[in-house]
């Protein structure tokens, strides 16, 4: 899609994974009536699935062999709609790095910021029941509880998962009719605070960088042409003043390159230079028709950063070296 290749997270389904996980230890102790002698204990059994469909399970019974006291409690969840969240979107341009095996540098773009939306049911047939699974989970939420998430662990980042609980609400249902027996469920309602991965790039180490600072040349201050040299005689001297007779143009001489290219950079000027006006030195009465005007910014610095040593990885110990080139040794 987009143009992309391929590429699958598995974002959600983590997201999924780490909020049932959130459940999937729950323990349900009965004792005797005075509550003072455990009788019986069990783990609460968890599945994932939409609870219309888990309630017909439970109070279906085609063979009459099945009914709610053996079935419950149990507990299932449900992921029910996620919602794009801007308050906790990143500067889209943001990346991760890390070190690949082979030595590569993978990169990624920053995570989108999603709200997965999740409903959770308990089951159980007797009030007791409830109320003990409820006291397990609710106090834990104020109204958050925060789990951590590998998401992505190529880039060996992990993300805070801030999930909210919403609301709590009881239900009951009855197979027949209510002196029939009963099933009660617990609704809760939450929101995790998750993210949406996109794919993992590959690229080589960076071995150098490269930095340059540029002057514009398109103002009085400096200015680059370049001169005719079959049209004029002699070699400008850096520091004097030049003329353009005709006009009245002066400025000072910054560079001259009295070869082919013919290169003249000029400062402090009166008014900038034009294509066919002629210079003429005070100093050394050089003299030359402007051929072009070039339009580009001069180069003033460039800096030339390398790793020492060279073939150092990204999780090795090293230095580096700069070498600063200044102008007019930038031309």
């Amino acid at each position: 899609m987009l143009g992309n290749t391929h590429y699958y997270n598995r974002t959600i389904r983590k997201v999924v994974v780490a909020f049932g996980t959130l459940f999937n230890d729950l323990l349900l102790v009965r004792y005797n009536k005075a509550g003072t002698v455990e009788h019986e204990r069990m783990r609460v059994p968890l599945s994932y699935g939409a609870k219309e469909k888990y309630v017909y399970r439970l109070t279906s019974d085609p063979d009459l062999t099945k009914s709610i006291a053996t079935s419950v409690p149990r507990i299932s969840f449900d992921l029910v709609g996620l919602e794009y969240d801007s308050s906790r979107k990143f500067i889209s341009v943001n990346r991760n790095y890390a070190q690949g095996s082979d030595g590569s540098v993978k990169a990624q773009y920053a995570p989108v910021p999603y709200n997965f939306e999740f409903e959770l049911a308990i089951y159980v047939r007797n009030t007791e029941d409830g109320t003990q699974i409820l006291e397990q989970i609710l106090p834990f939420f104020t109204p958050d509880f925060t789990i951590t998430v590998d998401f992505i662990p190529s880039i060996g980042r992990k993300y805070d998962m801030p999930v909210i609980l919403n609301s709590v609400t009881p239900q009951t249902e009855y197979e027949d009719d209510m002196s029939t027996t009963r099933l009660i469920i617990w609704n809760l309602s939450f929101t995790a605070k998750g993210y949406i991965f996109p794919s993992v790039s590959s690229a080589g180490l960076i071995e150098q960088a490269n930095t340059s600072i540029y002057k514009d040349t398109r103002d009085t201050l400096s200015q680059k042409v370049y001169v005719d040299s079959a049209n004029g005689a002699g070699v400008f001297v850096t520091g004097e003043t030049v003329r353009e007779q005709s006009k009245g143009k002066t400025g000072t001489v910054v560079y001259f390159a009295n070869n082919s290219t013919g290169t003249l950079i000029v400062s402090d000027l009166t008014e900038l230079l034009d294509e066919n006006d002629v210079i003429v030195g005070d100093y050394s009465n050089a003299y030359y028709t402007i051929d072009t005007v070039d339009l580009n910014p001069i180069k003033t610095v460039s800096i030339v950063t390398t790793p020492d040593p060279v073939g150092a990885n990204t999780t090795d110990n090293y230095g580096f070296t700069e070498v600063i080139t200044e102008f007019p040794d930038t031309l």
